[in-house]
Parts: C-alpha cells; structure tokens; sequence
C-alpha cells in the first residue's frame, strides 16, 4: 500500500508577448511539455498551473523563456488579477524583438512561437 502523498501547488505566471489564441496555444504546449506540470488554465498574459514543488515551477518558466516568453510565478491568483505583465518584447512571432535596426516593418528576425 502506498501511503506517500504528493502535495500539488496552483502557481499563476505572468506571461509576457503573448497577443492572441495562437500565443495561448503555443504557452500551453510548452507547458504541457515539462513533467509534472498541469496546465490549468492559460489566457492571454497569464497562465495557471499545478506543480508539485517550486523546482518544477522554475522548469515551467524555462520552458515558456526558451518558447519566447518571458514569465513570472505570481504570489496568488488574486495578485495575478490586479497585476499587469510587463511588455518586454518575445512571444509570438517575436514580438518588439522582431525587428532590428534597420529592417524592413514586418521582416522577423528572431523569436517566438512563429520562428
């Protein structure tokens, strides 16, 4: 019989350069990637999620860091709801970070979930 207990924790991120549905679909496929993490819930600028320690909340922020956008665990939903994520660019299609000096509008040059 096993009698060991895991004990889940909800932790609401902060997700920058997120701008529409196809931005919400590629944060919780990343997400959904790491083990041990259920996505609860994900909207634009935020995402909720069950992890069973703090170790794997830092794996989840990673993995949204490395898909292109930047993310921060949030004390409590309530703080989530009264907070406004930061626009630092990344995300989908690259977001601020597409364009360099220099280039054409519209012409990507890094970033995000579309290249």
């Amino acid at each position: 019989m096993n009698t060991t207990t895991q004990t889940i924790g909800t932790t609401t991120l902060n997700v920058d350069g997120m701008s529409f549905g196809h931005c919400v679909q590629a944060v919780t496929k990343a997400l959904a990637a790491v083990p041990g993490i259920r996505v609860k819930s994900v909207e634009v600028g935020s995402a909720v999620i069950e992890t069973p320690d703090g170790g794997t909340t830092g794996k989840a922020i990673a993995a949204l860091e490395e898909a292109g956008y930047p993310a921060k665990a949030v004390g409590d939903a309530a703080a989530a709801a009264h907070s406004t994520p930061a626009k630092s660019g990344g995300g989908c299609c690259g977001g601020a970070k597409a364009m360099t000096p220099g280039s054409a509008p519209g012409t990507k040059t890094s970033g995000g979930c579309c290249g």
